[in-house]
């Protein structure tokens, strides 16, 4: 378990670390160890017994087993309990991290474990691909992303979804290979029904790593903002009324400066990687190419490899006003499908 406090907004943030790796799985190796699921207890257990559990909201993602993600249930179940008094007093961001592009990289019986939780969760935040394998719904088109979160709503009873990561269009679209990313959302409705809104982003050339975190916990500050603009951190699962529109959503905004902020931080942190790539092989250093840890018999690809998937590292800290300050580039807009 991990906390931080996010001042500016007076809240308390929960943050569930289950790993404990030297790096990123982005760079194809790693050493370290998944966190159990008795050992998660444990540290619930830990920081109940010294009365610190006063979470506002509790981030959860990766888990490395059914079993761990049960575990999280639990704990959400527990904060959630102690909430009860004071309604929006808990809110829970469920990461259902299973896989991309049609690839589990999760065991499978992780999946039915989160399709158990995803109901309990006030926001979840699936890609295409876990949001096919949470509702059941094939996505190949704009309309089939609006029936997964409808089915999400409807059959599951989540609240808030936001599909990241939607790569949809025509047919000649996708033989001129768009270079666009959608990200399509929703809150519903007290009868169940969707309020659809997508914000379209360009893709950069380039690949990063934890993105996905970077969303999650960007959402966390940018929704609990807009909700309490809003004036619903009182209201169970800081649910608007019915008459709001999508695009007026408070997720609809709050995802809007989310995507914002992260552009422009991807933006600096692109032209940064090609200027540190303009050294590889110069000097000595795993970030530029040497064979610092590894030995002369490494080939140059896979240096190559390594020094561009660190020069890519995401630079957040040092673009920290671009997170605070985004530019308004990004409005969302609604779904009639």
């Amino acid at each position: 378990m991990a906390t931080f406090v996010m001042q500016a907004l007076g809240c308390e943030v929960a943050a569930i670390n289950t790993v404990q790796f030297s790096n990123h799985t982005g760079y194809r190796q790693f050493s370290g160890r998944r966190t159990p699921a008795n050992e998660l207890k444990e540290l619930y257990d830990g920081l109940r017994q010294s009365y610190l559990t006063d979470f506002d909201v509790l981030l959860s993602g990766y888990s490395p087993s059914a079993e761990a993600v049960e575990a999280i249930g639990t704990i959400a179940r527990d904060l959630r309990y102690r909430s009860t008094v004071h309604p929006g007093g808990f809110f829970w961001v469920l990461d259902p991290v299973m896989g991309d592009q049609g690839r589990l990289y999760v065991a499978e019986d992780i999946v039915p474990a989160y399709r158990a939780l995803i109901r309990e969760a006030d926001l979840i935040l699936p890609n295409q691909f876990e949001a096919e394998l949470l509702s059941g719904v094939s996505i190949s088109s704009l309309s089939g992303v609006a029936n997964a979160v409808r089915t999400l709503h409807a059959v599951h009873g989540t609240r808030h979804v936001v599909v990241t990561s939607v790569r949809v269009g025509t047919a000649a679209e996708a033989d001129a290979g768009s270079n666009t990313l959608t990200v399509v959302g929703s809150t519903k409705k007290q009868d169940g029904s969707a309020r659809l809104f997508k914000i379209d982003v360009p893709m950069l050339d380039c690949y990063f790593s934890g993105t996905g975190d970077m969303f999650a916990a960007l959402m966390v500050a940018r929704l609990r903002e807009a909700c309490a603009e809003a004036n619903l951190l009182a209201r169970p699962s800081w649910m608007p009324d019915d008459e709001v529109e999508a695009v007026d959503l408070p997720l609809a905004k709050a995802t809007g400066k989310v995507l914002s902020s992260m552009q422009m931080v991807l933006e600096k942190t692109w032209t940064a990687r090609d200027e540190e790539m303009k050294k590889f092989g110069r000097s000595p250093g795993a970030s530029v190419g040497g064979v610092e840890g590894e030995g002369e018999t490494v080939g140059e690809g896979k240096r190559r490899f390594l020094a561009e998937t660190k020069a890519a590292e995401v630079r957040v800290v040092r673009n920290a006003r671009d997170l605070r300050h985004p530019e308004a580039r990004y409005q969302a807009q609604a779904i009639e499908v």
